[in-house]
């Protein structure tokens, strides 16, 4: 599954009955909860990652990711929105970057 896939998904889930998808449970909730959820998860995979377990640290990371487009939804940006910021950032020094946004 790629991400725009995942995307997808989500945002088709938008409007389906919480009972029946966990993503429609949470987008039902509001952004605040999503980003709680997202905030969790995040938390999550870097205990992971301190303890070196790749195997769950993979499982927490997908968990972010998802959590993290879900978050995203909640507040209607899209993957596209993201990648294209990526996309305009790409050939910047990361420092540079950083230093810009001040």
């Amino acid at each position: 599954m790629t991400l725009n896939e995942l995307a997808d998904i989500i945002a088709a889930r938008k409007d389906a009955d919480p009972d029946s998808s966990w993503t429609a449970k949470l987008l039902s909730q509001g952004p605040e909860k999503c980003a709680e959820k997202f905030g969790e998860e995040a938390i999550e995979a870097i205990i992971e990652a301190v303890k070196g377990d790749k195997e769950r640290l993979t499982s927490e990371a997908a968990d972010v990711v998802y959590h993290l487009l879900v978050m995203l939804a909640a507040r209607d940006v899209s993957l596209d929105d993201v990648l294209d910021t990526l996309a305009a950032r790409q050939g910047t020094s990361g420092i540079a970057e950083k230093a810009a946004r001040r």
